[in-house]
């Protein structure tokens, strides 16, 4: 009898694209998801005989090995099995074999090696009948990405392009943004990523045996996709300067940054913010089949010393002091969430996880934020894993704004500043409307439960009996102490106080506003009225003042009054950044002592004139640039 010899595999790329949701990703390779099965027919040089059966080796990564689970032997069955691989011989007419093979729903995810012997010629080694990528299945019930959704699944698996929110609170913006999973040559990068982790470099054949958990994976593209701790994709930079790269305003989406980083060698692209980040992080997701969607915060907290409140530290005309402030409040941030299950904290915990690859933090030792359950933080558990606390603080954190004094003493200051975590935002399924998710995160703002929760996680982060709020009291900058002195809200003065734009405020043109200040008691009073105004980074974070002036006022009973405020063009065009943001500060001393402090963002915007030759009518039109 003849040896038994495979002439030919056809991989049945359209029947197994169609079934598996993966016909979108380009090239030759076959690519299927975990948990089900796929089909391939063998061409051999005769016909299969009877007691004759085909033994299948899959290996994934260096050294695969079966302890490791990255390497399986099997011979084909009958018998249907859903925890290990297996293969069932589908249907043979003379030399073609039709096989399906199915992996567990726990399988490690990557490039697979496919090879096959004869039962009865052990001594024969296998022949390799070529390659294979695999992925995570949200279709699969059993795999723990499991996504109860087909429009969900379209939305946050397949669809290849969405909307990033950025702007302010009031003013939200919405960008396209094109993700690309499906692009040619995305799906070997996303891979790479993988391969280029310090974890990969250190010991590959254990890292690979980690790749079928998606906080595993997720953890790791969170800190792949910045640059700080690796040869990562992006690289961040927040100082208005772009000199020797792309600046983050001008990306329109993930495969360029994406193309760039590979063919140039693994060296980061230049340069992204916040929003980039999760662009490219949500690209790299999709595409390895886990489901996500881009997040976006307003009023962002940056809290650095993990005590659950932002402090900020103003002299007497409200201008941030830099060396003082650590914490800070971020016009908006965007961050990715990711929908899996968590073995780890257990079933209450599935669903949403927050990952974060804009480099803020370091999260045991590197630049990398999450997963972090949405529920957990909802919920104040902020000890579970991963960067609960810091998590919990960009979207519920007090926000304390402290006067300091030339003799370095400090006074808390009341500040009508919005709440933060505003507006939390994500793009609709099947449409690019804005869906607000801030009651996923956190209990309506100032309701009895939302106050039990925050009491709740500054219970679990300190592990003291705290009833109210608790801050940390800096000394010069430096980390402090605890005080219980400060659980109070600042007193509320008896003035109130509100930035009025009196035009729209447009690029090229002078800004005019009112600062509206009105009395609230029956006597009259004098205020001390010291005003600032800088351009900043979406980041609020300083750039150059444009404006610094005093006035006194006096108030009658419960009397309004309006103080003009005009910034020329001249004054603010040189320093303005491409973010085209200022940042307007009042601090109003009262006679008694009271102190209020007032801010105001403005974005400006770009504005076209388009001149329409009508007959008879000339006509001109003003529109905003998106």
């Amino acid at each position: 009898m003849a040896g038994l010899r495979v002439t030919e595999v056809d991989w049945q790329r359209l029947r197994n694209g169609t079934a598996h949701h993966t016909q979108e990703y380009p090239g030759s390779n076959l690519v299927v998801r975990r948990g089900q099965r796929f089909t391939f027919t063998l061409e051999l040089n005769r016909p299969l005989e009877s007691e004759e059966t085909l033994i299948f080796t899959v290996e994934t990564g260096p050294q695969a090995s079966e302890a490791l689970h990255t390497k399986a032997v099997f011979q084909t069955s009958e018998l249907e099995r859903g925890d290990t691989w297996m293969a069932v011989k589908e249907a043979q007419t003379e030399n073609t074999t039709t096989f399906s093979l199915a992996s567990p729903p726990n399988a490690v995810i990557g490039r697979y090696q496919l090879s096959a012997r004869v039962s009865s010629r052990r001594k024969h080694s296998d022949r390799k009948l070529g390659e294979f990528v695999l992925l995570f299945n949200p279709w699969c019930p059993e795999d723990d990405v499991f996504l109860d959704s087909e429009e969900e699944r379209q939305e946050y698996v397949l669809n290849d392009s969405g909307i990033i929110f950025r702007g302010v609170e009031k003013r939200i913006r919405a960008q396209g943004w094109n993700f690309g999973q499906f692009e040619e040559d995305i799906l070997n990068i996303c891979l790479s990523i993988l391969d280029r982790t310090p974890s990969y470099q250190d010991d590959p054949a254990t890292d690979v045996s980690h790749r079928h958990d998606p906080v595993y994976i997720t953890r790791a593209v969170s800190a792949m996709v910045n640059s700080n701790n690796d040869r990562g994709v992006v690289q961040g930079q927040w100082q208005g300067k772009y000199g020797g790269g792309t600046s983050p305003l001008h990306w329109r989406g993930s495969v360029a940054i994406l193309h760039k980083w590979f063919k140039g060698r693994f060296k980061p692209v230049k340069y992204g913010q916040c929003w980039v980040f999760a662009g490219v992080m949500c690209t790299v997701l999709r595409c390895l089949g886990i489901a996500t969607r881009v997040v976006s915060n307003f009023n962002s907290a940056h809290d650095t010393d993990r005590n659950l409140s932002v402090d900020k530290y103003v002299d007497s005309f409200g201008r941030t002091l830099e060396d003082l402030t650590e914490d800070s409040m971020w016009n908006f941030h965007v961050w990715n969430e990711s929908w899996f299950a968590r073995r780890d904290l257990g079933p209450s915990y599935n669903g949403w996880q927050v990952l974060d690859a804009t480099p803020q933090e370091e999260s045991e030792g590197v630049f990398r934020c999450g997963p972090a359950s949405v529920t957990a933080i909802r919920e104040g558990d902020v000890h579970l894993a991963h960067d609960g606390p810091f998590v919990f603080a960009e979207v519920n954190a007090d926000y304390i704004t402290w006067l300091w004094n030339e003799d370095e003493s400090r006074e808390r200051v009341y500040s009508d500043t919005k709440k933060i975590g505003r507006c939390i935002s994500t793009k609709a399924v099947g449409s690019d409307s804005r869906v607000d998710i801030t009651s996923l995160y956190k209990y309506p703002e100032g309701s009895r439960k939302e106050r039990q929760v925050y009491s709740k996680a500054v219970k679990k982060l300190f592990s003291v009996e705290a009833s109210g709020r608790r801050a940390r009291v800096r000394r010069g900058g430096g980390r402090g102490l605890w005080h219980d002195d400060l659980l109070e809200p600042a007193t509320k003065p008896s003035i109130t106080g509100k930035f009025k734009v009196l035009e729209p405020p447009v690029l090229g043109h002078d800004l005019k506003l009112a600062l509206c200040l009105t009395s609230l008691t029956s006597r009259a009073q004098r205020v001390q009225v010291n005003l600032s105004g800088a351009t900043i980074l979406y980041t609020r974070r300083p750039v150059a003042e444009i404006l610094h002036e005093s006035h006194t006022v006096k108030l009658g009973p419960e009397e309004e009054k309006k103080i003009p405020i005009a910034i020329s063009y001249s004054q603010y065009k040189e320093d303005l950044t491409e973010d085209k943001k200022i940042l307007l500060a009042a601090m109003c001393l009262v006679t008694k002592g009271e102190k209020l402090l007032v801010e105001k963002d403005i974005t400006l915007e770009d504005f076209i004139t388009i001149k329409c030759a009508q007959p008879g009518s000339p006509r001109e039109g003003l529109g905003p640039i998106q």
